[in-house]
């Protein structure tokens, strides 16, 4: 019988206190979800939804009653737990009555808000759905609060580095020489095809990588099938593995033997793969999605005896392109405002990131590009900003700064889009309203400083030769091209170096 850890116990006793409802629970990758919901106390039938086959087969080891499943030419027969591909119980779900199940588990939940998910949920009538996920964030951008009631226990990638049950990381980065600006997004990220095409013709500065800064056991993270193909014939002894790869079983056994050096996949180990022996990771496949971004640094993050660290070798977070997730994405921290010159430079252990990157986004450059950042970020999540000039900081803070270097800051929402605001716990959107009733009471008579409409209107000008010698004055060594300065660029430099 596994022993459970105390942080598991926890969430099963706040998971039995809690009534009916709809609940998530974020677990960082490595930290045992799985064994956590097998454990989950109910009151009858369970149902488990996963959306891949490694995934609906890997929780039932864990149970020692009988157990079904629900995939392809597999049908359960009324045992205690069913574990179902979402993609197959979806058209049986006239074989179900509506209360069969007491308890259903949604493994990966991040998933939830996809049509698929939605229809067996709203078939089902449990006295508990809950969501497990390592990453609560989708590619495209839709929360889940419309699915999961709140969150009732987190315990994220950072806590479980800093309390011993995950891995270090030591952060690098290099640039392989690619370009996406042809490569169109869909479903919230990168067109496969378009990708692959993208990343064609860089296997050979991976392989370098590989040689020159890989430790151990490695696993690449390729664009595509060929892609992966293509970087194994670059590196000796290496092989690929693929959704349609037979024996991956023994090629794992292999590996963890120390038998085979280094593993290249296609979207093949992203979740659902325990190979606690990899020592470094390396991202080959750019992408969006700060979920699979954090799933494939994930394979790395499980303790062994011979791993000091993991060593994260990014080769694709060096492009100057907005979203693109790399290292502090594990952390929440979005690096797009930032400079790519700067981006280079944010190596090293993970933790000491968040600090390099705050005074990276604290530059002229950055600020100017706050007001198209934040505005593309509102229209993702579809909050009403009602023209407040917000600075999103790299951590998700809005600021808003007023007279006499005094400031209005709304905390980063979490996943359900709640924030804490003036101590109580509210959504987004009302926190942003409040926000903009206290402008309109306390500062009506200041509002060119807050309005962001009003500026615009004069914005698209060039800068006044007042606002310029304020801005060498009060940021002096700062590299601004004066020469192409607006007035709306100048104001936002103006309100961020003098608090308004």
């Amino acid at each position: 019988m596994i022993q459970l850890r105390d942080y598991q116990i926890e969430c099963i006793d706040i998971l039995d206190n809690k009534g009916h409802g709809r609940y998530l629970v974020q677990m960082a990758t490595g930290l045992g979800k799985t064994v956590t919901f097998a454990n989950i106390r109910r009151q009858g039938r369970m149902l488990i939804l996963s959306h891949r086959e490694e995934l609906v087969r890997q929780p039932l080891k864990y149970f020692d009653c009988t157990t079904g499943i629900e995939m392809a030419s597999e049908r359960s027969h009324g045992e205690e737990i069913v574990s179902a591909s979402v993609q197959s119980i979806v058209h049986r779900l006239d074989n179900f009555d509506p209360d069969e199940f007491d308890v259903i588990i949604v493994d990966e939940a991040h998933h939830s808000a996809a049509g698929t998910y939605r229809k067996v949920l709203e078939h089902f009538t449990p006295r508990q759905v809950i969501g497990f996920t390592a990453t609560p964030n989708r590619a495209d951008k839709a929360r889940l609060d419309d699915i999961y009631q709140e969150i009732v226990f987190r315990r994220d990638l950072k806590w479980g580095i800093k309390n011993g049950y995950l891995c270090d990381i030591d952060c690098k980065r290099i640039d392989i020489g690619y370009d996406l600006s042809a490569v169109h997004t869909r479903c919230g990220d990168y067109a496969p095809g378009e990708l692959s095409e993208a990343m064609s013709g860089t296997e050979d500065a991976i392989a370098e990588a590989y040689r020159d800064m890989a430790k151990g056991a490695t696993l690449i993270f390729a664009a595509s099938v060929s892609h992966a193909e293509s970087i194994a014939e670059k590196i000796p002894d290496s092989v690929v593995i693929t959704g349609k790869t037979k024996n991956r079983e023994n090629i794992i056994n292999a590996f963890t033997e120390r038998k085979i050096p280094c593993l290249i996949n296609c979207m093949v180990f992203t979740e659902g793969t325990d190979i606690p022996l990899v020592e470094t990771v390396i991202i080959a496949r750019p992408t969006q999605s700060d979920s699979l971004y954090t799933q494939m640094v994930g394979r790395g993050l499980r303790l062994h005896p011979d791993k000091e660290k993991l060593t994260l070798i990014d080769c694709v977070g060096i492009t100057g392109k907005r979203s693109l997730c790399t290292a502090p994405s594990l952390l929440g921290i979005d690096i797009s405002n930032i400079s790519k010159a700067q981006q280079d430079k944010l190596e090293g252990d993970l933790f000491e990131l968040p600090e390099k990157i705050e005074r990276a986004a604290d530059t002229p450059s950055s600020w100017i590009r706050n007001i198209e950042i934040v505005n593309l970020w509102a229209r993702e999540q579809q909050y009403n900003l009602h023209d407040i000039n917000f600075f999103q900081m790299p951590d998700g803070r809005l600021i808003c700064n007023l007279p006499d270097r005094k400031k209005l800051i709304i905390p980063c929402p979490d996943e359900l889009g709640n924030v804490i605001y003036n101590g109580s716990r509210t959504d987004m959107q009302s926190a942003i309203d409040t926000v903009y009733t206290e402008l309109n009471e306390n500062y009506s008579d200041s509002e060119y400083i807050w309005n962001l409409e009003k500026a615009k209107r004069w914005g698209r000008y060039p800068a006044s030769d007042k606002q310029k010698n304020l801005i060498k004055r009060k940021c002096r060594n700062e590299e601004i091209d004066f020469d192409s300065l607006t007035k709306l660029q100048a104001s936002q430099i103006l309100n961020r170096v003098m608090g308004g």
